[in-house]
């Protein structure tokens, strides 16, 4: 088999959507025996493969089961599948730093491979099931949508009058979602219990940590709790998305949207309400729906925004006044937020410390090249130049600073690695140049 996604899983997909679609009250009752085809299974497994990711418990990677062929291994999930002998293994669980938060952590589950494919595959069988009920409002985890095309609906919304702003925050969003609420979600398109019951089983699996001393323990804080979808898991995006689906479905058939002229705009547990004039009525009634929705808002962090007057963070961007570089006038516009450009700054110093002094030239401009584009090709909406201004000035000067320390130099720094030599002969990326390409990098 190849690489890509064969065509018979495309054909089943396309025809799950558009039965979900010109049914909306319909519910999928023999979907299970999909779950485990060979096919499925296979763009499953290709799909998992390409994300990469560290091993689970069970210690096994991808090189191990490539070496030792895919097919047989995918034939035997399969069978497990079909016998219904299949059952998760743990989660291993570590802690990763927050960026931009010295010293603060957020835990992600890191399941089997097996249980990534599996998770995949329902995946590949529910997405197009539960993309047709997804509202427009939605915009995390979706095909032809993207976390720019969330920040362009908002700077679009403040541009046509809806300019206070409740910046909302959920406390642990993915760690509280309530199983059973959520199940209901899942259940009312989807009517096969063997689905469930894998859903169910994944929600519930327990996890293991290792402490300082190397000693593993497991528990079952989500089955105790009955609460939480591990982040980590191919499933959760969809089960996220779904229990959100709640709430902004919920605004608009309550009325909310029109009698509070509130638009909201989600990307994950992400949430903003633009609203005309209305938005302390418009937090209130949010409070009171999450609280239904048993879910928590993190007081601390959630806000009303008033533009042009103040500015707020969402998705990396701040958004607020802005000043036009040409003739210096103020417009509402989107700009890289000042935490994001120290995040950077602060990767690119790591990346240029002494511990790095053995890499080649090319290896080591390689590596910063790929970090300034990744956050250049997502930081291209708005008053982006002086941003890359900034960032361009801090790559010069530390990989300025790495060369002298590799080659020995102590005098003439400058004169030596001079700004145009950096990017015309070491071939560094200069995003004041490239900021010509992206047309609305230009205030």
């Amino acid at each position: 088999m190849g690489l890509a996604t064969p065509d018979t899983v495309k054909n089943l997909q396309t025809a799950l959507h558009a039965k979900a679609k010109k049914s909306p009250t319909y519910r999928f009752y023999t979907l299970y025996d999909k779950v485990s085809r060979l096919d499925v299974l296979w763009a499953a497994y290709q799909q998992c493969r390409r994300h990469g990711g560290a091993a689970g418990v069970d210690h096994q990677t991808f090189k191990d089961i490539d070496s030792n062929g895919v097919e047989p291994w995918l034939g035997e999930l399969a069978e497990m599948l079909r016998a219904k002998t299949y059952r998760p293994a743990a989660v291993r669980r570590v802690h990763i730093p927050k960026p931009g938060q010295p010293g603060r952590t957020r835990p992600l589950g890191i399941p089997t491979v097996a249980d990534r494919v599996v998770m995949t595959a329902v995946v590949w069988v529910l997405g197009p099931i539960f993309e047709a009920d997804f509202q427009p409002e939605q915009y995390a985890y979706r095909p032809q949508r993207s976390a720019l095309d969330a920040v362009r609906q908002v700077h679009g919304l403040l541009n046509t009058g809806y300019t206070e702003v409740v910046d909302a925050d959920l406390s642990g969003y993915f760690d509280t979602i309530p199983h059973r609420e959520l199940m209901r979600s899942v259940a009312r398109r989807i009517s096969d219990k063997s689905v469930l019951h894998l859903i169910k089983m994944w929600l519930e699996a327990p996890v293991e940590e290792v402490d300082g001393r190397g000693n593993r323990h497991r528990s079952t804080p989500n089955r105790d709790t009955k609460r939480g979808c591990p982040q980590g898991a191919p499933i959760s995006p969809l089960l996220s998305n779904l229990y959100m689906r709640r709430f902004v479905l919920g605004w608009k058939v309550l009325g909310h949207e029109q009698r509070l002229q509130a638009r909201m705009v989600n990307y994950a547990d992400d949430l903003v309400i633009c609203c005309r004039g209305s938005a302390d009525a418009a937090l209130a009634v949010m409070r009171q729906m999450m609280d239904r929705l048993r879910l928590t808002i993190n007081e601390a962090k959630t806000h009303i925004c008033r533009i042009p007057q103040e500015s707020f963070d969402f998705l990396g961007y701040t958004v607020g006044r802005c000043y036009s570089t040409k003739t210096g006038r103020p417009y509402i516009g989107t700009r890289p937020s000042e935490r994001k450009i120290k995040q950077l700054c602060g990767t690119i110093h790591d990346l240029t410390t002494r511990r790095w002094l053995w890499m080649e030239e090319e290896a080591q401009v390689r590596r910063l090249n790929e970090a300034l584009g990744g956050w250049a090709n997502y930081f291209c909406l708005g008053a982006a130049s002086p941003a890359y201004r900034r960032v361009t000035q801090h790559v010069r000067k530390r990989l300025r600073q790495w060369l002298c320390k590799k080659h020995r130099v102590r005098s003439r720094r400058y004169t030596r690695y001079a700004d145009a030599r950096l990017h015309q002969e070491f071939g560094l990326m200069n995003l004041e140049r490239r900021k010509r390409n992206f047309s609305c990098a230009n205030a």
